[in-house]
């Protein structure tokens, strides 16, 4: 699912993901490799998922930049509201846009009709 939020399946180059793989610090961990120097990842998505994610930017085989990516404070067309009465499952064309309300409970909230949506849920 993180795949094709990510659009990782329009791309053209390659792509790994590796699941479970052994860790020191945290037990396991996933990770995912983009052969694509122009790539940029919406690291929104990424931190809705999962906010204590780390992402690591590797060139040439070295690590040259580490980022801690954290709970954003919106997120755009990530996720679709459940109210079937919210003006974005009526009219067609607007942005589904969530506001952080609760970091602790990771709670998001449409901001046109308030309704509810938990943080790691795609």
């Amino acid at each position: 699912m993180v795949y094709k939020y990510l659009g990782l399946d329009k791309l053209d180059c390659s792509v790994a993901i590796i699941q479970n793989a052994v860790s020191r610090k945290m037990g396991r961990k996933d990770i995912l490799k983009i052969d694509h120097s122009d790539y940029d990842i919406n690291l929104d998505i990424l931190g809705y998922i999962d906010p204590d994610i780390t992402v690591s930017i590797i060139k040439d085989g070295k690590t040259v930049e580490k980022k801690k990516v954290g709970l954003p404070e919106q997120i755009v067309d990530v996720v679709r509201c459940k109210n079937p009465r919210c003006i974005t499952t009526v009219e067609q064309g607007i942005r589904q846009i969530f506001k952080l309300t609760d970091p602790e409970k990771r709670t998001y909230r449409c901001i046109y009709c308030e309704a509810e949506n938990q943080g790691g849920h795609v």
